[in-house]
């Protein structure tokens, strides 16, 4: 563990803040904050509480922790407001959840003439512990957002209004995806909290995946 990589993380965390907007905060040097993050100096406990109190994290968090280990894996941490869209889902519990159900977005999308679906996805938690256990199922739901002017027949059809979403892209989610997935989640938790921001699942998705070689993960908050 070191405190000055936790330092680097929290401060890309925090909206890119740079060695010299977080001195000043401070109300010290540059360098000393250089230091810290090169681990050739620790600050006061005066200093540590205030980083704390910034940062909205723990003298633990900030000492004992690893908090950037997957940072590498990931790029655009952001906040971006996700246009408001119409869609239509589907729920699987199987051995193979994710691709069950993209499947079947995939095939009802070509049935209505569009060969390259806007997918995303989510967990589905309403599974049994017998389904879990015993079974090894999981469930998993996808959406393919409809396009402009094409309303398919035969399945409900949801909207979503515009809505804020905390937003992380993964460049090579399938690389170690039990690893780098559910960290890219935490990640955005993490940032949200130092940002003064509330996950909130009233009215709209409450967090999502996008389907592809690439990802973006998703995390609705106000």
């Amino acid at each position: 563990m070191s405190f000055g990589k936790n330092l680097k993380h929290l401060r890309r965390m925090c909206g890119e803040i740079t060695q010299e907007a977080l001195a000043e905060k401070l109300k010290v040097s540059r360098q000393t904050v250089s230091k810290w993050e090169l681990d050739e100096s620790t600050p006061e406990m005066d200093k540590a509480i205030e980083l704390c109190g910034l940062f909205n994290c723990s003298l633990d968090n900030l000492f004992r922790e690893e908090m950037g280990v997957c940072d590498d894996a990931y790029t655009n941490l952001r906040v971006e407001t996700v246009p408001g869209f119409r869609y239509v889902k589907h729920a699987v519990i199987s051995n193979d959840p994710e691709g069950d159900a993209i499947n079947w977005v995939f095939n009802v999308a070509r049935d209505n003439g569009v060969e390259h679906p806007q997918v995303i996805g989510w967990d589905f938690p309403y599974v049994s512990l017998e389904q879990i256990n015993v079974y090894h199922m999981h469930g998993y739901e996808a959406a393919w957002i409809l396009p402009e002017g094409v309303t398919p027949e035969g399945v409900e059809i949801k909207e979503q209004k515009a809505h804020k979403y905390a937003a992380i892209h993964i460049p090579e989610p399938f690389k170690n995806p039990f690893v780098v997935i559910p960290n890219a989640y935490k990640t955005l938790m993490e940032y949200m909290s130092i940002n003064g921001l509330k996950h909130t699942d009233k009215d709209v998705i409450p967090c999502f995946e996008t389907d592809g070689d690439s990802m973006d993960v998703y995390i609705a908050c106000v």
